[in-house]
């Protein structure tokens, strides 16, 4: 353990978490100190959330202690959280979103004095950001808003941040922000401050941790140095072995006829898993809603859709929040098990029950609110209305965000057999290791597409290429 009390941040003696019967966090004790950069690990529900809620102070442990070094609070203590759920406030500007967490900042000329704030935080953090100070939130990209989100966290605030928390903090960043943050968290702890980072892109948690803790059921069921773990070993402390691939679900190359074409260039054949790639915020969002939206009604549902969507954003574009899972996941096929213009309920029920099953939904009831799962689990319910529904065509916008490794891999199982079965995929991922599992990309650059990849080519050292050649040539 540690050798200097005095550097502790905050000790959890036997920290438990129930919510009736349901025990979210069950006995875990552990301690965080300057210099600590701590990979939080764990499937979707594990208790990564609670644990974090209890050390931040939004949740009071149901048993069990927390005890922080200076003071009694997590606020006192410089603790900080960015969460994977995005919290901004869309109708304020970046500078007004500071003040919301910055109770110091008062009096006529607060507005100035946030703008440079947040514009400091923003240009150590992800240099080159190009982020204004005084555009509103809801004006940005989810990768500008996840890039807010974590200046806001890092900022000053009045006092130094002792302890970041960071949940999914990289999942809408492309590669180089991604590495920006990094290489900024290695920066925060050698200086002294701390961080817990929870991620499911296990890369980045051996890059920047020097501790990882698994969590399981609510419980830790691991913990040691970063040097002594394998991304194999972590994934079985984790509890479920992953394929390393997805080749034993079905052969690739073996394509129907073209499923459409656009003016952009953009294609695909049936039975084919298409991959968008390149930096975050050139075009590829855009490209996906323009197929999308010429695919369906805005107005009127069909028995036979050409076309459904799985959204990576989901607060904006996916969960219906205040509807049961069940009914998150039963839209997509409410007019394919219609009787006479009625909903049927029987075919409903079985519908959400099998796909509770076959994806791993975290739940005891589907009758719950979709809000009471994890984020994860919340995405599972996104797949599980695309994939139940009878649309040959389905297009994923950067829809792996805050799922766990064994999930991926589960659903990337999933989309090969279906893609087999001749339904085609079209797949923007953030994530590289993601677009080289498809069978054909286009990366894209300045809103347009700089190469088309296919087979043997498809490498992260010509996605990267690709990414920046057009920047290079202007």
């Amino acid at each position: 353990m540690l050798d200097h009390e005095s550097a502790l941040i905050v000790t959890l003696v036997d920290a438990a978490k129930h919510f009736g019967p349901v025990r979210a966090l069950d006995g875990v004790s552990l301690s965080v100190a300057g210099g600590d950069c701590i990979g939080l690990v764990g499937h979707n529900g594990a208790g990564k959330s609670t644990l974090v809620n209890l050390i931040n102070g939004g949740l009071a442990p149901s048993s069990g202690n927390i005890k922080f070094s200076e003071g009694a609070t997590a606020l006192v203590a410089g603790v900080r959280s960015v969460f994977q759920e995005l919290s901004l406030c869309p109708n304020l500007t970046v500078a007004e979103n500071l003040k919301i967490s910055h109770s110091a900042l008062k009096g006529p000329g607060w507005r100035r004095t946030a703008r440079a704030e947040i514009r400091a935080s923003l240009d150590t953090l992800f240099p080159g950001h190009n982020i204004d100070a005084d555009a509103e939130v809801d004006t940005l990209s989810i990768a500008e808003r996840q890039m807010v989100e974590i200046a806001i966290g890092f900022a000053p605030r009045g006092s130094r941040a002792r302890l970041v928390i960071l949940d999914e903090p990289t999942s809408s960043l492309d590669q180089g922000i991604a590495d920006q943050l990094l290489t900024h968290i290695k920066r925060f702890c050698a200086s002294g401050g701390a961080v817990i980072f929870i991620s499911h892109m296990l890369g980045e948690i051996f890059e920047v941790s020097n501790r990882i803790i698994v969590l399981k059921d609510g419980k830790v069921v691991a913990e040691r140095g970063s040097g002594e773990f394998t991304r194999q070993g972590l994934v079985d402390a984790m509890g479920h072995v992953a394929p390393e691939t997805i080749e034993e679900s079905g052969p690739k190359g073996d394509y129907g006829p073209e499923v459409f074409s656009t003016s952009q260039g953009l294609s695909a054949r049936q039975g084919e898993i298409v991959g968008l790639s390149g930096l975050a915020g050139h075009g590829q969002a855009e490209a996906l809603a323009r197929l999308y939206l010429s695919r369906s009604s805005a107005w009127q549902s069909s028995k036979s859709p050409e076309v459904v969507f799985v959204a990576g954003d989901r607060p904006r574009d996916g969960v219906l929040p205040l509807w049961s899972i069940l009914r998150n996941i039963s839209i997509s096929v409410l007019q394919q098990t219609a009787k006479r213009g009625f909903v049927n309920r029987l075919a409903e029920t079985a519908v959400a029950a099998d796909w509770k099953t076959r994806i791993g939904i975290r739940t005891d009831d589907v009758k719950n609110p979709i809000l009471s799962l994890s984020g994860g689990n919340q995405q599972k319910v996104l797949f599980a209305r695309a994939l139940a529904s009878s649309a040959p065509l389905v297009i994923m916008d950067d829809p792996m965000r805050g799922v766990d490794v064994g999930t991926k891999q589960d659903v990337y199982a999933m989309i090969r057999a279906e893609a087999v079965k001749g339904r085609t995929f079209l797949w923007y991922s953030t994530e590289t290791e993601e677009v080289c599992q498809c069978d054909r990309v286009f990366v894209f650059r300045n809103h347009e597409i700089s190469a088309e990849l296919t087979g043997a080519d498809i490498t992260e050292e010509k996605i990267l290429g690709a990414s920046f050649e057009m920047q290079e040539a202007s």
